[in-house]
């Protein structure tokens, strides 16, 4: 999948990754290279400036987890973040339902 089909798309795919609880970067990367059948497979360049901008944002915390042999820094959704997750999961079933049917020649059903 081209990178830049997710642009505009990548901090809901890493909220989503936190929706079932708390993960460290690598196992982000890993959720989404693993729920897309590893078409969504991005490098750590990419998810880590991400999750600290969604860190930032208040729409996940992070904490270092010094239990393993090497810390690792864990982070999960916030109240925020759940409520961010929402709405951008209803923005992309909008938009994935007007592309859809422009793509397929249909007119897409008006809202009120």
């Amino acid at each position: 999948m081209r990178a830049e089909l997710l642009k505009g798309h990548l901090d809901a795919l890493l909220l989503a990754t936190f929706e079932n609880g708390p993960r460290h970067g690598y196992a982000v990367r890993e959720a989404l290279r693993e729920g897309s059948a590893g078409r969504i497979d991005l490098p750590t360049g990419t998810v880590y400036p991400a999750l600290r901008r969604l860190e930032q944002a208040g729409l996940i915390s992070g904490a270092w987890d010094t239990t393993g042999a090497r810390p690792r820094r864990t982070y999960e959704l916030t109240p925020a973040g759940r409520t961010a997750l929402t709405g951008e999961r209803s923005g992309w079933q909008e938009f994935s339902a007007v592309v859809t049917a422009l793509l397929e020649g249909r007119a897409c059903p008006r809202t009120t």
